[in-house]
């Protein structure tokens, strides 16, 4: 006769994935989930070397290789990752294109990739997500990365902020989407907090710390804030702003030339 499942089974570790997990930012929301005991999953889509060395020195992890340029494909390889992982419970949406246009000049083409990435492609995922653990029982967040310029804008980077307004949007609608009532859409606001663009580390020890509290907000900070969002404890469709208060400013570009014109 069939066996029995062994209710003395533990359950299986709560799984994240972390779109762009191999470097920067998206790193370090890996590196804490997976101090707080969950199974991380890293995606990349040319940091291959980066997102296997990383997986290498955690307790529970594993790659996946998609380019967001192709939604498609990227909803193919986690409808395979939920059939696989039944304790899938949280997206968080951090990979992004940060490239310059100005205000005076949008460029379609940065505008073009700007807008899939950014914005197109999480909102599918987010959805795909959804759907595909629907039956799982559980609370499940999604967490979209989006920016403080989302509030403090700038001329700068034109088609870019344009993409994280998109993405800011998705947030509340996900919210009141009617879903099953195990579902959390949350945003995560960053401000300057590494070395972008075409700016020098040094450079960061003035552009960043143009903020309220004029410090420099840290990657384990947005790493934090991430996890306790993923604890479902705030309520739905909210943002938390992990920035040192700058999107509460009113700053007439961005940080980079700020930083630049005080040092000229």
């Amino acid at each position: 006769m069939p066996l029995s499942p062994d209710s003395s089974a533990p359950p299986p570790r709560p799984a994240v994935l972390v779109t762009g997990g191999a470097t920067r930012i998206g790193a370090a929301i890996v590196r804490r989930f997976a101090a707080a005991g969950w199974h991380t999953v890293i995606h990349y889509r040319s940091s291959a070397t980066a997102a296997e060395a990383l997986a290498a020195q955690l307790p529970s992890a594993e790659t996946i290789g998609f380019d967001l340029a192709d939604d498609d494909a990227a909803l193919a390889a986690i409808t395979e990752l939920a059939a696989r992982t039944p304790g899938w419970r949280c997206l968080v949406n951090s990979a992004s294109v940060f490239d310059y246009d100005p205000v005076t000049a949008l460029d379609p083409a940065t505008n073009r990739a700007a807008m899939q990435i950014n914005a197109l492609a999480p909102a599918r995922l987010a959805q795909a997500f959804i759907a595909l653990t629907a039956k799982s029982g559980a609370l499940r967040s999604v967490i979209n990365v989006t920016d403080m310029k989302i509030e403090n804008t700038n001329p700068d980077f034109f088609s870019y902020t344009m993409s994280k307004h998109a993405l800011a949007a998705t947030i509340g609608m996900l919210a009141k989407g009617n879903f099953d009532g195990d579902v959390r859409a949350y945003g995560l606001a960053p401000g300057a907090v590494l070395a972008s663009h075409d700016q020098r580390e040094e450079e960061t020890e003035i552009s960043h710390r143009m903020n309220l509290l004029a410090r420099k907000t840290g990657p384990e900070e947005i790493a934090d804030a991430a996890l306790f969002l993923a604890s479902g404890a705030l309520a739905n469709g909210q943002s938390l702003f992990i920035d040192s208060g700058q999107h509460l400013m009113d700053q007439p570009r961005d940080v980079i030339w700020l930083a630049r014109e005080q040092q000229a």
